[in-house]
């Protein structure tokens, strides 16, 4: 019995895994891309002075920029240090993972060619950004930023043959950061897949709010690269409603374990704590009127 159970959960972990690989190295690659080929001085550049116009601008830069929640910290940060401001920056920052063309075609891919699932995370991690971004600017008139003065970064020469050794060289390091975070996840939804009743998941799944909440929770918790947590979110069809797994990709690309402690390194903790529950409301209240929909 058991060993049937554990061959159901294997073959459920490798189907995801198959699915979401080549989506996490496309997105690798064009993230390495960028990360060589358009500086942060380019960015700041186009950012406006005006805080709304601001908010909305970088907000919608963010979709340029293929990089997982994890690798988009880093960037924010460097952005900041190069004169963009904080409430331009946090825009850019959570709509990075999740309102560009690889997260939403592999979205699209997951659930069965949806555009309605498309829609509904890409509109409303928008519409999410845009409230934070700019409750922020209001908020916090100055740099959040734990260190001020220097942002290191690895100097790859400027010549193509460096700047495409450094591609390579970025591509594969992030690869491997956020592949053993897909490894992970890809198991655990597996093993609850196999080993949770049905019966427990469908009780809390189709509560009208408590489903929002856990997959919330769930997404906090598996750390899943945006580039993938479609394809784990789209196995979840069965038990969960459609706003609930809404509210799992949106929250999941914006805040998750991983992203938490990178930010924590770069943020002072007051404003991570505060960037937090934001996110937390408008996602769970986005949620709830997508199900009304």
């Amino acid at each position: 019995m058991f060993s049937q159970s554990f061959l159901q959960m294997n073959t459920i972990f490798i189907s995801i895994l198959i699915e979401s690989l080549p989506f996490v190295l496309l997105g690798v690659i064009i993230s390495g891309v960028i990360q060589m080929f358009i500086t942060e001085e380019m960015i700041a550049k186009v950012i406006p002075k005006n805080r709304f116009l601001a908010v909305l601008s970088a907000t919608v830069i963010g979709a340029l920029f293929p990089a997982c929640e994890c690798g988009i910290v880093p960037i924010t940060r460097r952005l900041m240090a190069k004169g963009v401001p904080l409430h331009a920056a946090i825009g850019f920052m959570l709509t990075g993972p999740i309102i560009n063309p690889i997260v939403l075609f592999s979205t699209y891919i997951a659930f069965g060619n949806s555009w309605r699932m498309v829609l509904y995370r890409g509109g409303l991690s928008f519409v999410v950004a845009l409230i934070i971004g700019f409750i922020l600017s209001y908020q916090f008139k100055d740099s959040q930023l734990r260190q001020e003065a220097h942002i290191h970064t690895h100097d790859h020469g400027h010549g193509i043959f460096a700047k495409i050794k450094g591609t390579i060289q970025h591509s594969i390091d992030e690869f491997f950061s956020v592949g053993k975070f897909l490894i992970l996840g890809a198991f655990i939804a597996a093993a609850m897949q196999t080993f949770l009743k049905t019966s427990t998941l469908t009780a809390i799944g189709h509560g009208e709010y408590s489903s929002s909440i856990v997959m919330m929770g769930l997404a906090y918790i598996l750390s899943l690269c945006s580039e993938a947590d479609a394809f784990i979110a789209a196995s979840f069809q069965s038990t969960f409603s459609l706003n609930s797994l809404v509210a799992f990709l949106v929250f999941g690309a914006m805040f998750d374990i991983k992203n938490t402690l990178m930010m924590l390194s770069a943020f002072k903790a007051k404003f991570v704590f505060y960037l937090f529950i934001y996110v937390s409301i408008f996602v769970f209240l986005g949620s709830i009127v997508i199900g009304f929909l």
